[in-house]
């Protein structure tokens, strides 16, 4: 940061800073529309007041159910309000929530609960788990709905900036998904997006395609809308990519935000015309690179600009183009206003490469913004460090005038729906199933625009070619965006003189078949 960028101050809630400074300015302004389906009015309103009584009361419950500051609560809930307010409610009383999908299968539920030590997990209707480890509370949705009516209105905890606010999982180097451990002043880090990305203000209005166990969706879908007194939108109807220009239209959405893939599916199948985008400033991307043409087929077709960031769970964006940081053809963007960015030799050191090298992109280690650290994993957190700046794994040059312009990762982290997946993870699985003698997997490209998980599995002698059998043994063991969409068989694996897959070498048959 520079040296005229407000600091984060020493005693910081990030639910009071998001939420709690609105309802003091702007009590009656709104905060938050659920809608249901399109063409029908908002499902639930809530003004900034209605939200903070919320998340204070779900903060008094969750005391009341005997759960200490910094007790870890895992949420499994539905993309509905009750996700968004028992998420807040639990940081603003002090309490660690840990976002997920209800995609999870049980057995990944149970990894992430026995590995955080949480105390509690909030359950949607009818995803009851088996075995819960230790005196684990279950929170439903009715639980949640009493603590609204009837929980007393709770204070926000006296939290410090560097106090534990909510942990995610995310894929690492290992088999298992690690934790990211984010602090407190993380909202506060996320201060040079508004200008640097959304240009936002409080007569914004801002839509969302994702789920609320990301980090993109929680931050920029709920988290920088409201500390900016700007109004979220969350839509729980049915995916369909056609509908995304009336949702936009109907709803008076300023802004939009999004993985690529959704831009292409309304471009293919929406009617995205400047008429039919209604009050839309511009779109917002992240998640992924975008498929080559987006950009000026976004542009031609619905006269409004659309702006890129790059962005990881341990920091969330940090470059970005926007408003006041026009695209650059090939290029993502350049730092965020206040943002310490670096290059970095690839095979070590800590000084940073001249302008126009390709090496290790880095973010300095002062920035707010950036993880505490990851969960219980010593190891793998010390391999991300090095000197005053972390190293998430992206291969990129910065030119003279400090465009950014991402050459892809340095590991072996897969891309599938904007998730990043460990191959490990994925191949841990299928390697249980008793047909399967070996088994790597990679990233596919089978589109210009589209990427899949591709396992390549060398069978057992004797066993039969049976894809089914296995992509069935996967979906019941690994969320819909970790399965693999094709299972090639090989003879053997590629590998390099030392034993290590060549993952480079991995490649789909024309003819192979994805599911």
């Amino acid at each position: 940061m520079n040296d005229n960028e407000p600091i984060v101050p020493a005693r910081f809630n990030m639910a009071a800073y998001a939420i709690g400074r609105a309802a003091a300015s702007r009590p009656n302004a709104p905060a938050l529309f659920v809608v249901g389906e399109a063409g029908a009015a908002p499902a639930e309103s809530w003004t900034f007041a209605g939200i903070e009584d919320a998340v204070l009361r779900i903060a008094a419950g969750l005391s009341e159910a005997g759960l200490r500051p910094g007790a870890r609560i895992l949420i499994r809930l539905d993309n509905t309000s009750a996700y968004a307010l028992l998420f807040f409610g639990a940081i603003a009383g002090g309490f660690v929530p840990l976002p997920t999908s209800t995609q999870l299968t049980e057995r990944e539920v149970l990894f992430m609960l026995r590995d955080s030590g949480a105390e509690a997990i909030a359950l949607a209707d009818g995803l009851a788990i088996g075995a819960l480890p230790g005196d684990v509370r279950v929170f439903g949705p009715d639980d949640i709905a009493r603590m609204l009516h009837e929980a007393p209105r709770a204070s926000y905890a006296d939290t410090g900036a560097d106090d534990p606010a909510f942990l995610i999982y995310t894929s690492g180097t290992t088999a298992s998904p690690k934790g990211v451990l984010h602090a407190q002043r993380s909202a506060f880090g996320r201060r040079p997006m508004y200008r640097g990305w959304y240009g936002i203000t409080p007569a914004d209005r801002m839509l969302h395609a994702g789920a609320f166990n990301w980090t993109f969706t929680l931050g920029t879908g709920l988290t920088d809308p409201w500390a900016n007194g700007a109004t979220s939108i969350v839509y729980t109807g049915e995916k369909d990519p056609a509908l995304w220009p009336r949702l936009i239209r109907e709803t008076g959405a300023t802004l939009f935000a999004g993985v690529p893939g959704v831009y292409r599916q309304m471009l293919k199948y929406g009617n995205p015309l400047p008429s039919e985008v209604g009050a839309l400033r511009h779109g917002l991307m992240a998640g992924e690179s975008p498929p080559p043409g987006l950009f000026e087929e976004w542009e031609a077709r619905t006269g409004r600009p659309l702006y890129e960031a790059l962005g990881m769970s341990e920091i969330s964006t940090y470059v970005s183009s926007g408003p006041e940081t026009p695209r650059r053809s090939g290029a993502v963007g350049r730092a965020q206003p206040g943002r310490r960015i670096a290059v970095l030799p690839v095979d070590g050191g800590d000084d940073p490469l001249p302008a126009g090298e390709e090496g290790m992109l880095a973010v300095h280690r002062s920035d707010p913004g950036l993880m505490l650290g990851y969960w219980r994993r010593p190891d793998e957190e010390a391999v991300v460090y090095r000197g005053e700046w972390f190293v998430g794994g992206d291969l990129a040059s910065i030119d003279s005038d400090g465009y950014v312009y991402h050459r892809g990762r340095a590991n072996d982290l897969m891309k599938a729906l904007g998730y990043r997946v460990s191959p490990l993870e994925v191949e841990a699985v299928l390697a249980e199933h008793p047909f399967v003698a070996e088994v790597a997997c990679a990233e596919a490209r089978v589109r210009a625009d589209v990427s899949i998980i591709a396992a390549f599995v060398v069978l057992q002698a004797g066993a039969p070619k049976d894809a089914a059998a296995i992509e069935s043994f996967a979906a019941e063991r690994l969320a819909g965006y970790k399965r693999p969409r094709a299972i090639v068989f090989v003879e053997a694996l590629p590998r390099t003189a030392n034993g290590k897959i060549m993952r480079s070498a991995l490649r789909l048959p024309e003819a192979s078949t994805i599911s």
